[in-house]
């Protein structure tokens, strides 16, 4: 049983899937994944942009789901509530998101949405084996430190995010398709919000579940929108005519990007 292999050999191989987190951030900045504005056809075989983001996210909803139906008995209620707000963010992700987000007539390569979804497999399988056979929380810990501190910071990450995305699809609904300069908000101080909510979400889980697995989650969330937030936001100074050269990329006032190269802001 594959509960018995992870459960057994845990922290080597978290270990190992969060060495795969760091090569795959250092990847990152100098491959850019070829989705969104970055497309190209570079990547074999593409598909429809809105049915591979559902495809790929799909195991952060049905699998840990069926996977905690099956094994119930091993929940308790704050295991239930770990996988209630998981399935919460996914479910949003996955079955709202791609349906009010602009993906008409866009493409995403399948080899992409095949990364995407084994990915999320794993993810899962390692955030059950500690939820479900691992982990042995008490009721106590709804009123502890950490769970309450975690909570408050993925439900802030959690409006972050979704506010951000929303921003911009009502932005090309007022201005049409294409990409332009979002105001208001964070966007004032860093050009992908949307990455830093997401961000907060997962360490906020990792916080509030003192989960190693959830570290290993937060370290895969930041080695992936990292990079690719500052592609973004090297795209956007290079591409949007008077894009405001005093944001940063993805974190307020810690990283900023000039075209080519990353620096770390100085004092004066």
């Amino acid at each position: 049983m594959i509960f018995d292999l992870f459960t057994s050999n845990f922290y080597l191989l978290l270990s190992l899937w969060i060495g795969i987190a760091i090569i795959t951030f250092c990847y990152l900045f100098f491959v850019t994944a070829p989705y969104g504005r970055h497309a190209n056809t570079n990547w074999g075989p593409s598909m429809d942009a809105r049915w591979g983001w559902i495809v790929m996210e799909s195991p952060s909803v049905f699998l840990i789901g069926g996977l905690c139906i099956f094994f119930r008995e091993n929940l308790s209620l704050v295991s239930s509530i770990f996988v209630l707000i998981y399935i919460f963010h996914y479910f949003h992700r996955t079955l709202i998101w791609p349906f009010v987000a602009e993906m008409d007539g866009k493409k995403m390569p399948v080899f992409v949405a095949f990364l995407a979804f084994v990915f999320n497999i794993f993810n899962v399988l390692f955030q059950c084996t500690w939820i479900l056979f691992i982990a042995n929380y008490e009721n106590s810990w709804l009123t502890s430190f950490p769970f309450i501190l975690g909570i408050l910071i993925f439900v802030a990450g959690f409006y972050i995010n979704v506010r951000s995305d929303y921003m911009l699809i009502n932005l090309r609904k007022s201005k049409g398709p294409g990409y332009h300069i979002p105001r208001g908000f964070l966007y004032e101080k860093i050009s992908a919000p949307n990455y830093f909510g997401e961000m907060l979400e997962w360490l906020g889980w990792t916080i509030s579940s003192l989960s190693p697995s959830g570290l290993a989650f937060f370290i895969w969330t930041s080695a992936n929108l990292i990079p690719r937030g500052i592609s973004n936001h090297k795209w956007c100074n290079e591409n949007i005519e008077n894009y405001p050269q005093g944001r940063k990329a993805v974190i307020p006032g810690i990283i900023s990007v000039s075209y080519t190269h990353l620096t770390l802001p100085t004092k004066a």
